[in-house]
């Protein structure tokens, strides 16, 4: 069942390279703090690099000066997560997170099956807004879309 407004976010451990790979938890990531979570499909495919995540450093910025923390998350490893952050510009302070097995997109229920593509499990197009590990707002995208995940959509829904 996909995760709904107003739940918990689940307890998982997701990757970042820092000094090699390190594991971080969702409470670690979450707990106490205001953060702006967008799922991608996977690092390096077109939208995702075109639009998703260049939406999301141009306004982070914005999103620091409201007191909010921004994370990508993708289910690649960290090291494919680090070489996009690195290829991208993302600046510091914007969490590049690998969801390496899917583990934490199948417990928010917003996991598709892109086998088709060549892909395996990979995570929707998504962005949360969270408090304090509660989720405050969910936009999840329609197959081939990309609209209401942009960084100016979740300025807008969160202001």
């Amino acid at each position: 069942m996909t995760i709904q407004i107003g739940q918990p976010i689940p307890s998982a451990s997701l990757s970042v390279l820092k000094d090699g790979v390190q594991a971080i938890t969702t409470a670690q990531i979450f707990g106490g703090r205001k953060v702006l979570l967008f799922s991608v499909p996977g690092a390096f495919t077109p939208t995702c690099s075109e639009r998703h995540l260049p939406g999301y450093i141009e306004q982070h910025d914005a999103f620091k000066q409201r007191g909010i923390d921004v994370a990508c998350l993708a289910v690649n490893d960290a090291f494919v997560m680090d070489a996009w952050s690195k290829s991208q510009g993302v600046p510091d302070g914007l969490m590049m997170l690998a969801d390496g097995n899917g583990e934490f997109t199948r417990a928010l229920g917003l996991e598709m099956d892109a086998t088709k593509y060549g892909m395996g499990l990979r995570g929707k197009r998504f962005a949360l807004y969270a408090e304090d590990g509660v989720v405050k707002q969910l936009a999840v995208e329609a197959p081939g879309e990309f609209k209401v995940s942009s960084a100016e959509a979740m300025l807008a829904a969160i202001a």
